[in-house]
């Protein structure tokens, strides 16, 4: 009887081996998934914030495009006609942004789409750093890649301008008159209190563009 139950723990023990190993790589191999979700994860923010820098700089370079073009009769439908939003330097930008995140914008991963008053940017990037070693074949020298777009859009309107006159015509006259100068000009931004801007001495851009332009990611 004696000889019969050892025999049965001698069976028993390279199971109790195999299940060990079985758990040991499963756990290997959760520890790679979840190493390459990471990668991964960091491959997103790297593109966000690519992405947002790409497009904040887009809005900070537009500004003495943008208040010429309030200087001149019907230049603000102009500006946004000729797609001024984007470009320039925002790009490298994007790059800056996505190497303090240790990675770099793909080659051709940076594109541009303006329409009227709204500008997309989308940017690729791919990590400097791979998932690294583990159970899983390959994974030393796998990258991580991700996209992301966001968005440069004017949310504001300006505002009807006061009919000049008391209505007794005194001032008929006036409606023929230009001004050399052009006068403060009154936006409506999102329901916000109103904001005035004087072309010919505007505050500074780096407030005035965060006002009149959102910035923002959106879902590719």
């Amino acid at each position: 009887m004696i000889k019969y139950c050892r025999s049965d723990r001698g069976q028993a023990f390279p199971i109790y081996i195999m299940m060990v190993a079985g758990l040991l790589f499963l756990a290997f191999a959760f520890f790679a998934v979840g190493k390459a979700s990471a990668t991964r994860n960091g491959a997103q923010g790297a593109a966000d914030a690519a992405a947002l820098a790409a497009a904040q700089e887009a809005r900070d370079q537009m500004g003495p495009a943008f208040l010429a073009a309030l200087l001149l009769p019907g230049g603000l439908d102009d500006f946004f006609e000729d797609n001024r939003i984007g470009g320039g330097g925002s790009c490298d930008q994007a790059q800056r942004f996505a190497a303090e995140n240790r990675s770099d914008v793909v080659p051709y991963g940076c594109d541009w789409h303006s329409t009227n008053s709204r500008g997309e940017v989308t940017v690729e990037v791919k990590t400097r750093y791979t998932v690294g070693d583990s159970v899983i074949p390959d994974t030393e020298t796998r990258h991580a890649t991700a996209t992301a777009t966001a968005v440069v859009e004017f949310r504001c309107s300006p505002k009807p301008e006061d009919k000049p006159g008391d209505g007794n015509g005194r001032d008929e006259d006036k409606d023929d008159k230009k001004d050399d100068k052009a006068g403060p000009i009154k936006f409506d931004c999102d329901g916000r209190n109103d904001l005035e801007i004087d072309p010919a001495d505007p505050d500074p851009w780096a407030e005035l563009g965060k006002t009149l332009f959102a910035v923002h990611l959106i879902d590719d």
